[in-house]
């Protein structure tokens, strides 16, 4: 397994984001000529960090509209998320269900005693149950390896830095906060953070998932035993994914970054995935192929 010291890693994610909101701060207090600003952001940096480690995998779930389903009315699901767990010596996560018509799959929790697993109906629809096995395996490393911390701390971080950002661009294309008293703000300022905040939070996902995406494939097949199975369902997400496409939007971005695969752009330079025919090979090649 690879554990990628993600305690380490998420405790760096929360101490940049402390520190990018104080930046964002600091940047207004120096605009308006008040250092309120600067508390402010320290505040809600402290605050939202603490509240995404314990509610983050909530914040996924409710992203994706997704509903928890007992064993009578997922049976398959359940047969393979037991057997895998069981056979990995771990807890078991509670399994989810999303009505997303696009194949996809992610899970989220913060550790393995507090994990969850979801699947969104489309790839329920698109994927056999040996493909669905490797899918599977694949998001039960994620859960095992510690990488859903990281991954969901990350998309709160993504989704603030973003939404402060859409503040800023509202902001300066209304010339709100420019009154008498606030001779000194700066909306070029505001503009030019608005276009660098989405940016920035890409970098963070980015920074974090296409290194774990390859041990997950590989863990995951070491699990189920079956590389050619994984490998062969993401050839079906590859032509499935694009043919039902996912609205992006605040609610998908944020998640976006934890799915099996690329919901959006699968060939963007700054997809939080790696090239999904790398990720085929390697499979095929642990199959010896």
């Amino acid at each position: 397994m690879h554990s990628h010291f993600n305690g380490l890693k998420t405790a760096m994610l929360i101490a940049v984001m402390i520190f990018l909101l104080s930046l964002i701060g600091w940047f207004i207090s120096v605009s308006t000529g008040s250092m309120i600003w600067f508390w402010v952001m320290l505040v809600i940096g402290v605050v939202t960090t603490g509240w995404s480690y314990w509610n983050s995998d909530k914040l996924a779930l409710r992203q994706m509209r997704a509903y928890q389903v007992s064993e009578a009315e997922a049976p398959a699901l359940y047969r393979i998320v037991t057997e895998l767990s069981q056979k990995a010596g771990k807890p078991m996560p509670t399994i989810w269900v999303s009505p997303q018509p696009q194949p996809n799959a992610f899970a989220t929790g913060r550790n393995p005693e507090h994990a969850a697993v979801c699947c969104t109906e489309g790839i329920l629809s698109l994927l056999d149950e040996r493909e669905l096995r490797g899918v599977l395996g694949h998001e039960l490393m994620h859960v095992y390896n510690r990488d859903i911390l990281t991954s969901s701390v990350s998309g709160a971080i993504a989704g603030v830095i973003t939404s402060i950002g859409r503040m800023f661009m509202f902001s300066a294309m209304t010339g709100m906060g420019r009154g008498r008293r606030d001779q000194r703000s700066n909306p070029l300022g505001a503009l030019l953070f608005a276009v660098a905040a989405p940016f920035a939070a890409a970098v963070i996902q980015l920074a974090v998932s296409r290194t774990r995406e390859y041990d997950a494939d590989e863990d995951g097949a070491k699990l189920t035993g079956d590389p050619l199975a994984l490998a062969s369902a993401l050839k079906r997400l590859e032509t499935g994914i694009p043919a039902n496409p996912m609205p992006r939007n605040g609610n998908t971005e944020i998640v976006s970054h934890m799915m099996i695969a690329n919901p959006f752009n699968m060939a963007s330079l700054f997809s939080t995935h790696p090239p999904m025919e790398k990720r085929i090979r390697r499979l095929e090649e642990m199959a010896g192929y």
